[in-house]
């Protein structure tokens, strides 16, 4: 896990919160259910009480020091090597997708927007695969709807960003992408208390 150097790195001004991004599985809602499992696909994975507990730490304070697994540890009574593997028998069963710090990314001087786009249904996997390529898409849904695509995209310049939805209708040959620029921030934080 890179996350020390990252915040290392960034600075905690920059950094608003660590984050766990959770296993992404179109039409499959993945969470927690009341007895500590995870539905995962069609099967469930069992957390023990650590394993949540280091979920919800990880989720809300996540410290921003030097050794932040050792405190993790101290905090829940176990080693830093027994929290980092855990950490990773969670990402490698698909339950943590991704670990890592979340930037204040308008003060770094990315551009962002929010994207939506009519697909139809028999193209929705092709075109997906064509926007999910590009590292700065962030986020890509269907909704019900005849506008039926949604994605967010960060790039490091308003040029970056416009010459990705300029690739992205050239290889989907879709020329209609609604660019919704964000006028005012507003965040919302979202755990999952496990």
């Amino acid at each position: 896990m890179s996350t020390n150097r990252s915040v290392a790195a960034a600075g905690p001004a920059l950094i608003s919160t660590t984050a766990i991004t959770w296993l992404k599985n179109r039409g499959v809602f993945t969470g927690p259910n009341t007895k500590g499992y995870i539905l995962k696909g069609r099967c469930f994975m069992h957390l023990d009480k650590i394993d949540r507990k280091l979920l919800d730490l990880v989720q809300d304070n996540f410290p921003l020091i030097p050794e932040p697994y050792r405190k993790l540890g101290e905090i829940i009574g176990v080693s830093e090597n027994e929290v980092l593997a855990r950490l990773k028998r969670m990402r490698d069963e698909g339950v943590i997708r991704r670990l890592g710090a979340m930037f204040e990314s308008r003060k770094l001087g990315y551009s962002g927007t929010l994207c939506a786009m009519q697909v139809e249904p028999d193209r929705v996997d092709e075109v997906a695969a064509v926007i999910n390529s590009f590292s700065g898409v962030t986020h890509n849904y269907l909704r019900e709807h005849q506008i039926n695509m949604w994605f967010t995209v960060l790039a490091g310049s308003k040029d970056e960003l416009s010459e990705i939805l300029g690739l992205i209708r050239e290889r989907t040959g879709i020329g209609e992408i609604m660019d919704l620029p964000a006028e005012e921030v507003f965040k919302v934080r979202v755990n999952f208390s496990l």
